[in-house]
């Protein structure tokens, strides 16, 4: 009976961990997959929208959760030092514009939420999972995309705290690798 009850916690943490239903994420230097959504105003964005920017494109489970609010106002606590980057942030998950525009209105997010309800951007950079085995939602990763709109930085499984933080210190990396020399 102690085995059993071992085996039932041990598939239960898998299942509660998540499992990838789709591709596997694009690689460090690839380019970026295409996408087009809508944001919480109903504004649509394209990645060639961004062409020439340094982009941070994060994707997170479910809007007014603990975790996603937590890493959501670390990136509007940090606005300036992006924009003093040159980078744009845009967030993403599979919830709908309404749902965006109460979490960002809630929150006063000055960058786009943007809202992949079919999930197939969450599915196109590998982060679309199923939590509990029931209920699919984009995994908590993080793409930094140069402006050739390559992969130049890929976080997976993203602690939401201090994540801004480490972004922003290796999009400066990033930068300044990629700076003309001379």
């Amino acid at each position: 009976m102690t085995r059993l009850l071992q085996g039932v916690a041990i598939a239960l943490s898998f299942l509660a961990a998540g499992t990838v239903l789709a591709s596997d994420p694009p690689a460090v230097g690839s380019p970026a997959p295409a996408f087009r959504l809508q944001d919480q105003t109903g504004k649509w964005h394209a990645l060639p929208d961004y062409a020439g920017k340094w982009v941070v494109l994060y994707f997170y489970p479910k809007d007014n959760t603990p975790g996603c609010t937590t890493q959501a106002c670390e990136f509007r606590d940090n606005i300036f030092a992006y924009r003093e980057l040159g980078a744009v942030i845009l967030g993403v998950s599979v919830d709908d514009v309404d749902s965006h525009k109460e979490f960002s209105d809630q929150y006063n997010l000055p960058f786009p939420i943007l809202a992949d309800s079919g999930k197939e951007t969450a599915a196109a950079y590998g982060t679309l999972t199923k939590y509990v085995g029931l209920v699919e939602m984009a995994r908590r990763d993080t793409f930094i995309i140069d402006p050739q709109g390559r992969i130049a930085k890929h976080y997976f499984k993203v602690d939401p705290k201090g994540h801004s933080e480490a972004v922003i210190a290796d999009l400066k990396q990033l930068a300044k690798a990629a700076a003309p020399k001379g």
